[in-house]
């Protein structure tokens, strides 16, 4: 399984990003897809995840300012980023997993790349 993720960049303060990830294999065999980020210095967390069936969880610092989603036809997840500050700034890393699970906080079986996302103030 690979996960291509993009749409990363330069934004300023307030300004919006779109990333997308395209898995290569069809949706409807994986449970779960996710973003999660880390930036220098820091753990990786959870952003937002969603099941196959549209059930979406958010990390408490995006909660009202990210929206994730998922395009089975297409293979692909998104995640809308609205609304981003400096604290956002990370490498953020898209994720599949075959199962569904109480929590993904802990990670998911398959991982993208990472795709920069910088925010100046």
């Amino acid at each position: 399984v690979q996960l291509q993720a993009s749409g990363g960049g330069l934004v300023q303060a307030g300004g919006s990003l779109r990333l997308s990830c395209a898995i290569s294999r069809s949706t409807f065999s994986i449970a779960a897809m996710g973003w999660y980020r880390q930036a220098p210095g820091k753990q990786r967390e959870l952003v937002a995840a969603i099941t196959n069936s549209g059930n979406t969880n958010y990390g408490d610092s995006v909660k009202g300012r990210f929206i994730i989603s998922r395009d089975n036809g297409k293979n692909t997840v998104y995640l809308q980023m609205n609304n981003l500050n400096p604290e956002d700034t990370a490498t953020y890393y898209c994720a599949a997993d075959r199962f569904y699970r109480v929590s993904y906080l802990d990670g998911m079986d398959y991982w993208g790349k990472g795709t920069q996302v910088t925010v100046s103030s």
